[in-house]
């Protein structure tokens, strides 16, 4: 849509509608996920970021829709939570979960995003991940991000330079997780694939973690693989790089996968 004729129409729509567009409403007919990516509300960093994620695709792999509650657990400055809140709509809520340390490393970016009245149907909170507090049976969605071998980090030096990464149960996170989503409900997960059979022994050195562990974690705590994804493969990828910096910044291959929690 140009901007003169942007300018037209939204001069001859009512005020309501107008006040919809600002949480992505899009009609019934146009595909929700692709709407959200070409939103023109959000930032230039992260249009560019999306040539390197698909987010239509991996929201599109979620299934999630106008109305749905959803977590976006160890967000980061909320790439993916202002994306979910573009699909969910003004019905809907995105629950933008950091611990201190996350929103600590995501200053600058997470501030912006955060303007007030910009994502009205985003709340944003900073919890100790070991008590989150969600309420079971409360949400439609949760989403891990490139952040679940984070549960499992341990800095390697055995004292945390920046006295910020507390100590986790992810035992006790995966629980909470699991009983905050509704029957039939979607966990998300993307992550950065460390070799096959390393179970979580990558997660502190290199920020990644192995794939079929990840699995089987998952589906200790009740939720079942629905689907897998090849889309964010890069098979050229050694897997014995640190996935945040250096030579495999942005050329990880990463895993994903979509559990169910089983409906009653």
């Amino acid at each position: 849509m140009t901007r003169k004729f942007r300018a037209r129409y939204f001069r001859r729509v009512p005020l309501i509608l107008c006040a919809a567009c600002l949480f992505g409403a899009v009609p019934a007919s146009a595909d929700p996920y692709d709407a959200a990516v070409a939103h023109p509300g959000r930032s230039a960093a992260d249009v560019k970021r999306d040539a390197l994620d698909h987010p239509a695709d991996i929201l599109r792999l979620s299934g999630i829709k106008p109305g749905m509650q959803i977590a976006d657990v160890l967000a980061g400055d909320g790439y993916y939570s202002e994306l979910a809140s573009y699909v969910v709509g003004p019905k809907g809520k995105v629950f933008m979960i950091n611990n201190a340390a996350f929103d600590h490393w995501s200053e600058g970016p997470l501030q912006a995003r955060l303007t007030p009245n910009r994502l009205a149907n985003v709340e944003h909170q900073t919890l100790d991940l070991n008590h989150m507090n969600l309420k079971e049976g409360s949400l439609d969605a949760v989403f891990l991000i490139k952040v679940y071998h984070d549960l499992y980090w341990v800095d390697p030096t055995g004292a945390d330079s920046e006295g910020l990464w507390p100590k986790i149960d992810t035992s006790g996170v995966l629980d909470q997780l699991a009983r905050a989503l509704k029957p039939g409900g979607i966990l998300l997960l993307v992550d950065h694939s460390a070799k096959a059979g390393s179970g979580t022994a990558a997660a502190s050195g290199l920020h990644r973690i192995d794939e079929s562990y990840a699995i089987k974690d998952f589906e200790s705590h009740g939720l079942k693989l629905a689907a897998k994804s090849d889309l964010l493969r890069r098979p050229e990828d050694t897997r014995d790089q640190v996935s945040y910096k250096g030579p495999a910044l942005g050329k990880t291959d990463r895993f994903v996968v979509v559990f169910r929690k089983a409906p009653r």
